[in-house]
């Protein structure tokens, strides 16, 4: 089964919407393999976002991104990634259909509610990143018979 990191950024955090998010991902299915809180650091924000350090708006995501704490999470499921990114919508939630989760709660191309991995590559270098081995859980859970078919697993 392939995993993914979700980030609930600050603006999930500040307006009280962890709950209903998290509901999504248990409801479609996928399974919680780690999940903890933790302040980011503008050093882990500059590793994390690399590909924008050098971006005009790079200090304007490290200031969203330190206002509070996060809750980073690893989910895990056949093809996570891609269902995490489908549930999850566009990264700018003026333009997030209806029904996915930027959809719903976001209004900002910034304070997207959610950090989703893109790829299994950057899922991989992500959950490293965010989790040591310890803080992670192989388990199925007793549900798994009513998620998948058979011959799925």
């Amino acid at each position: 089964m392939e995993q993914t990191l979700i980030i609930f950024k600050p603006s999930a955090i500040e307006r009280a919407l962890v709950g209903k998010v998290l509901s999504r991902f248990e409801q479609k299915g996928l399974i919680i393999t780690g999940m903890k809180m933790m302040q980011l650091s503008p050093e882990l924000l500059k590793e994390h976002y690399a590909h924008l350090v050098d971006r005009p708006f790079f200090p304007l995501i490290v200031a969203s991104m330190t206002a509070c704490p996060v809750i980073v999470m690893c989910l895990k499921g056949i093809d996570a990634i891609n269902v995490v990114r489908t549930l999850t919508g566009s990264t700018n939630g003026r333009q997030a259909a209806p029904g996915t989760i930027r959809g719903d709660f976001s209004m900002s191309n910034q304070a997207n509610i959610i950090h989703a991995s893109s790829s299994p590559e950057d899922a991989e270098v992500e959950i490293k990143r965010f989790f040591r081995d310890d803080e992670l859980f192989d388990y199925l859970p007793a549900k798994m018979p009513y998620l998948y078919s058979e011959d799925e697993l």
